[in-house]
């Protein structure tokens, strides 16, 4: 995800983006993962989520999908790269543990039956001692960058040999840009990106994004649907730091500014501030669920 509400590119090598990683991961966390909380729990319930689940899920992030679903009762493994966000998880999912952000690969808790939260690809979460997983989440959604797809089956090609056979293998995306109000606030980013002509900016969303990454991976389609999640902000300052947060105006920053970026995405969020001075976004997500063989 991973990476994401989608992965993070940078748009070439050895770019350095003048952010605070740490701030940014709490904005990711306080403002911008709740956003999908629809589509977390329309997937649960779905798969009828619960103590007899053991699930994984790739590109965590701050937690809040794996809360979710351990408050259900199932058990939860997260993976993700950003040591910013995993941090937020632990506090979230292990919250006696000390604040210490282990080398990449490394496992933080997850004694017995208990959340693992772990640093680095899909790969790290394997252990030999434990049941294969019943469930495999890729909330992070596909769709409106450019060569997303393929880093989703990269996750997948490392975490589906960690399943059951059988196992929910869960895909999120985009849906369809005119069903996606923040679609054209997006596109901010691929105008102040263009100079720099890489591959991590916007693109119009594919309706068989996740059905090709799904047959590329090897997994048997077991049913699809769309949910809505609007975005909705307090004002026009948190939906900017909500919506850089995400890493997809990354390229623009790398580009242009933050200065610059913050000055048009606001710009850009004007159509969708109401009177009160809250920002709202009607937007449409779609998920596949497929199956491992």
């Amino acid at each position: 995800m991973t990476p994401t509400l989608v992965r993070q590119h940078l748009p070439r090598t050895g770019a350095v983006l003048p952010v605070d990683p740490r701030a940014r991961a709490r904005d990711w966390s306080e403002i911008q993962e709740r956003m999908l909380v629809p589509l977390y729990e329309a997937v649960y319930e779905r798969l009828d989520v619960g103590p007899a689940t053991r699930l994984l899920g790739l590109g965590c992030g701050s937690g809040l999908a794996l809360l979710m679903a351990a408050s259900r009762g199932a058990t939860v493994t997260g993976v993700d790269t950003s040591a910013d966000r995993l941090a937020l998880a632990r506090e979230r999912l292990l919250p006696g543990e000390r604040d210490v952000r282990p080398p990449r690969g490394e496992r933080e808790g997850g004694a017995g039956t208990g959340p693992r939260i772990v640093h680095g690809s899909p790969g790290a979460a394997a252990r030999a001692d434990a049941p294969a997983y019943t469930v495999v989440t890729a909330f992070e959604p596909i769709g409106c960058l450019a060569g997303d797809a393929e880093g989703l089956g990269e996750l997948l090609a490392e975490a589906t040999p960690l399943a059951a056979r059988g196992a929910a293998v869960v895909l999120a995306g985009w849906g369809p840009p005119e069903r996606c109000a923040t679609a054209s606030v997006l596109r901010v980013a691929t105008k102040l990106a263009e100079p720099l002509s890489t591959e991590g900016t916007w693109r119009p969303t594919d309706r068989d994004d996740l059905e090709r990454v799904a047959a590329r991976a090897g997994l048997r389609p077991d049913g699809s649907g769309r949910v809505a999640c609007p975005f909705g902000y307090a004002d026009v300052d948190s939906a900017v730091r909500g919506l850089t947060s995400t890493g997809l105006f990354d390229p623009a920053i790398a580009a242009t500014d933050q200065v610059q970026v913050d000055k048009e995405l606001a710009e850009a969020l004007h159509p969708y501030q109401r009177q009160d001075g809250t920002v709202w976004m009607p937007n449409v997500f779609r998920y596949v669920i497929a199956r491992t063989p």
